[in-house]
C-alpha cells in the first residue's frame, strides 16, 4: 500500500510540474489543477521524511518529485535579501491596481479616494503603473491625471478603455519623471482589462515599460468575500475560472510577439490575474526575470480578499537590467491588492536589441 500511494503521488507530481507548460487553450482546465501544486509539495515532503525514517529505498520517489518541483518553491517563497547596496543610480517603479480610486471594504466606511491618491503622491518612484485608472474631469478630487501627473511632476500616458475622454473615464496609466518618447496600448477588451506600453528615456538610454491587466475571473466581489458564495455558486465560479484561463492564454500570445518586437529592453508590470503555478507566469518566465523571486521576501501575497494567499501582481524584466529590491506594500490596504515596487540598477547602460526577424 505505501509503495503504491508512493509512486501515484510521484507519478501526478511529475505531471502537474510539467502542466504548467500546456496552454489553458489546448487544456481548459489544466489551470485549476496546477493550483494543487503546493498541496502536492507539502505531501512529497511528508512522504520523504516518513520513508527516511523508515529507511525504504522508495524515499528516492518523493526526493526525486521534490528536486524537480524546487523551483515552486522559489516562486511561492523568499528569503528576505539583507544584501546592501552602493549608491549606484537607480530606477524604481511602482505597480498598483487601483481599483478605481474607491475601494470600499464595507458598507459603513467611505470611498478612501483621498487617502489613496495622498499616498501615491508622497510614495517616491521614478515611474508609477496603474491598473483600473479612474478619471474624472468634472470632480477636482478625482482628477487623478492633475494630481498625479501635472502637479507631482510627471509625465503620463493615460489609455482609455471606457468613458468619455472629456468627462468620466478609466483604462491603464503610466507616469514617469523622465521623458516619454512613444506609447500606445497592446490590446484591451473593452471592458477593463488590456495591456499598455511606454518607451521611456532614462539618461542616454531609452527602457519599454508594459502595464498589463490581463484577463480577470469575472467573479463578483461578494462571492469573493463571502466563502459560503463560493461554495454555493461553486460550478459558476469554476466556469469563470477555466474562461478566464483561457483568454488570458490568448492575451499572452499577443504580449509575447509585441515584446519580441520592441527595439528596447522590457519591463513588464501589472495585474496578470493568475498565480505563480500557472502558464502564464512560466510562460513569461521563461523569456523574462522575476523582480521577486530576484530580490522579494517571504510569500509576498498581493490580493487585498479573503483569498489573501494569492500572488497575482508581478514585475518582470530582462536582461542586462538588474534589480535590486522588491516589497510587497501589505500595509496599503485601499485597494482590492496590494502595491508592489522594484528598484533598479541604472548604473550601466543599456543593449537595446535589435528588431525581431521574421
Amino acid at each position: 500500500m505505501v509503495r503504491f500511494i508512493t509512486t501515484l503521488f510521484f507519478i501526478i507530481s511529475l505531471a502537474l510540474f510539467y502542466s504548467v507548460y500546456i496552454s489553458p487553450e489546448f487544456f481548459p482546465y489544466v489551470g485549476l489543477i496546477t493550483l494543487t501544486i503546493p498541496l502536492l509539495l507539502v505531501i512529497n515532503g511528508i512522504l520523504l521524511f516518513s520513508l527516511l525514517l523508515a529507511r525504504r529505498w522508495l524515499a528516492l520517489l518523493p526526493l526525486i518529485a521534490l528536486a524537480l518541483g524546487w523551483k515552486f518553491v522559489g516562486v511561492t517563497f523568499q528569503i528576505p535579501n539583507t544584501q546592501t547596496t552602493t549608491e549606484q543610480e537607480k530606477l524604481s517603479i511602482l505597480s498598483y491596481n487601483v481599483a478605481l480610486f474607491s475601494y470600499v471594504r464595507d458598507k459603513s466606511t467611505q470611498p478612501n479616494t483621498q487617502n489613496i491618491i495622498k499616498w501615491i503622491q508622497e510614495y517616491e518612484a521614478d515611474i508609477k503603473c496603474f491598473q483600473e485608472f479612474y478619471q474624472d474631469y468634472s470632480t477636482p478630487s478625482r482628477n487623478a491625471i492633475k494630481l498625479l501627473g501635472t502637479e507631482s511632476g510627471y509625465e503620463h500616458t493615460y489609455q482609455i478603455i471606457e468613458g468619455s475622454p472629456k468627462n468620466k473615464s478609466y483604462g491603464m496609466a503610466i507616469f514617469s519623471k523622465h521623458p516619454i518618447v512613444n506609447e500606445g496600448r497592446v490590446f484591451d477588451t473593452k471592458r477593463n482589462n488590456g495591456v499598455i506600453f511606454a518607451d521611456i528615456k532614462v539618461g542616454k538610454d531609452t527602457v519599454r515599460i508594459y502595464n498589463a491587466h490581463l484577463e480577470s475571473m469575472s467573479i463578483q466581489s461578494e462571492t469573493l468575500n463571502n466563502l459560503d458564495g463560493i461554495k454555493e455558486n461553486y460550478r459558476e465560479t469554476l466556469g469563470k475560472l477555466k474562461r478566464g484561463q483561457v483568454t488570458r492564454a490568448s492575451q499572452l500570445g499577443i504580449l509575447e510577439e509585441h515584446m519580441k518586437n520592441s527595439p528596447y529592453v522590457n519591463i513588464l508590470v501589472g495585474d496578470f490575474n493568475d498565480v505563480p503555478y500557472s502558464y502564464t507566469y512560466f510562460t513569461l518566465r521563461k523569456i523574462m526575470e522575476n523582480a521577486f523571486e530576484k530580490a522579494g521576501k517571504g510569500f509576498g501575497f498581493t490580493y487585498n480578499r479573503v483569498l489573501f494567499f494569492l500572488r497575482i501582481d508581478n514585475i518582470f524584466y530582462e536582461k542586462p537590467l538588474k534589480v535590486l529590491n522588491f516589497k510587497t506594500h501589505k500595509e496599503v490596504d485601499y485597494s482590492d491588492h496590494y502595491p508592489i515596487s522594484a528598484t533598479f540598477d541604472w548604473d550601466s547602460p543599456l543593449r537595446n536589441k535589435p528588431p525581431a526577424e521574421d
